[in-house]
């Protein structure tokens, strides 16, 4: 009776735990994890506005008193730069890897100045930038990335209808772009 009900158990927990594998792992075979959605907006190193309506890749603002922007980015050949001069009303940035695991967040708040100044680049990179840091860089936040793909959310908040153009101007003039090389 023992083995039984051990073999019974031992079946319900093998179960259980293929279950929650694939659950967990089904968004990376149907093409509709974050990532994917992302990269569908456009190209990458550059900060696309989401729609106010559910466009083709099913990403939208959903919160009418927020304006979002993603930015997907691949650092195999250069680091990627993050600039956006001190919007209107409160801002936030999270930086992703492909898998949607957050890897840094910051706000206007917990900025130096109220600017978004950051530099996201492989442990590799990290490295390079430290032994050598460019004047346009001693300001920048540094935000180690262990892979070399994933996507930038950028968020502003619109209090009011009357600073809906602000955002919006905001997040079009924010930068993501691969970071050039200092003469």
């Amino acid at each position: 009776m023992n083995r039984f009900l051990y073999a019974v158990l031992t079946g319900l927990i093998g179960a259980a735990i293929l279950h929650i594998v694939i659950i967990l792992s089904l968004p990376n075979f149907t093409g509709k994890d974050a990532f994917t959605r992302v990269k569908a907006m456009g190209p990458a190193h550059r900060f696309i506005s989401l729609p106010d309506k559910a466009d083709a890749a099913g990403l939208s603002n959903v919160d009418p008193f927020l304006k979002v922007a993603v930015c997907h980015f691949d650092l195999s050949h250069a680091p990627l730069r993050l600039l956006a001069a001190a919007g209107p009303s409160f801002w936030s940035m999270v930086v992703y890897d492909k898998d949607s695991n957050e890897v840094f967040s910051m706000n206007d708040r917990t900025s130096v100045t109220g600017d978004l100044d950051a530099l996201v680049a492989t442990p590799v990179q990290v490295a390079q930038i430290r032994k050598a840091p460019g004047a346009a860089l001693t300001q920048s936040i540094i935000i180690e990335h262990r892979g070399a793909t994933g996507y930038v959310v950028l968020r502003t908040l619109v209090p009011a209808r009357s600073l809906e153009k602000q955002a919006r101007s905001f997040l079009e003039e924010a930068l993501c772009a691969p970071l050039l090389s200092e003469p």
